[in-house]
């Protein structure tokens, strides 16, 4: 079992900054993508960037130029330093990887979450 605890969430106005980390902890071989989705109150959850694990990297467009998502291999962990945050911004953020268990076992695992709220 794997489990993916995130950390960094909070209140901030608009034009503020913050910055959210995952750890993934557990039966860990490796981890493949890793990524950060959102879900406000009444939209789906959707993604906000992702990175390979060699670094590749897929930003959705209304975040591009204000978020940047890095990661530590040998750490397992996933960073995404978020600036210039607008209202619209406010959701909960997931942190999710795709990890290997074992060389035949890759399962897809999800954090618990961090709110963000952006207000003045």
């Amino acid at each position: 079992q794997v489990q993916l605890v995130e950390s960094g969430g909070g209140s901030v106005p608009p034009g503020g900054s913050l910055r959210l980390s995952c750890s993934a902890s557990g039966r860990i071989l490796s981890v493949n993508n890793m990524a950060w989705y959102r879900q406000g109150p009444v939209l789906q959850r959707e993604l906000v960037a992702l990175i390979g694990r060699g670094g590749s990297t897929n930003y959705a467009d209304s975040v591009k130029g204000r978020f940047t998502i890095s990661r530590d291999n040998a750490k397992n962990t996933v960073d995404l330093q978020m600036d210039a945050l607008k209202p619209e911004d406010t959701a909960g953020y997931y942190c999710n990887a795709d990890v290997m268990e074992t060389i035949l076992r890759l399962r897809n695992y999800w954090g618990q979450g961090t709110q963000v709220t952006v207000s003045s």
